[in-house]
């Protein structure tokens, strides 16, 4: 079964290891602006990254949870590109924040865009899977037919 999520679980792990690289970034900020923990006021710039890194933070279980369910209901391989594109759109926000707070804007609407279609892509999986479980029908399949 493990094997069946193997992409999943990579996109996982790539996606843990950028929020580790994030964090890194907000220490090494910490040490350039001569932020003392636990504060998290600064230079304009200090406070950038940092921002950066927490909404990172607040979007990640999202991010994970339509992950896992668009793979695991729609399709592996379709999930998992769509990951990428997010820890893309994610690397894209934090390092354009990092400049400026305009910097974010095209980072945050790929980001954002590629979430809908996670999770549009989830409920469409999920809905086929109980309409096959409860009523015998798999919609996914009969559309399939039609363009096979």
């Amino acid at each position: 079964m493990a094997e069946d999520s193997v992409l999943l679980a990579a996109v996982s792990l790539l996606s843990a290891a950028q929020q580790a690289y994030f964090a890194k970034q907000v220490g090494n900020a910490r040490m350039k602006y001569k932020v003392i923990p636990p504060s998290v006021t600064g230079s304009p710039e200090f406070e950038r990254i940092f921002r950066a890194q927490q909404n990172s933070i607040e979007f990640y279980p999202l991010f994970l949870v339509v992950l896992w369910t668009t793979g695991l209901f729609f399709n592996q391989e379709i999930a998992s590109i769509f990951g990428l594109v997010y820890l893309l759109s994610r690397y894209k926000y934090f390092h354009g924040y990092a400049d400026s707070a305009k910097g974010r804007l095209s980072g945050f609407k790929i980001g954002t865009v590629t979430l809908l279609i996670l999770i549009s892509l989830s409920v469409g999986g999920i809905t086929n899977c109980i309409i096959d479980k409860y009523f015998d029908l798999n919609i996914a399949k009969k559309i399939s037919k039609l363009f096979l």
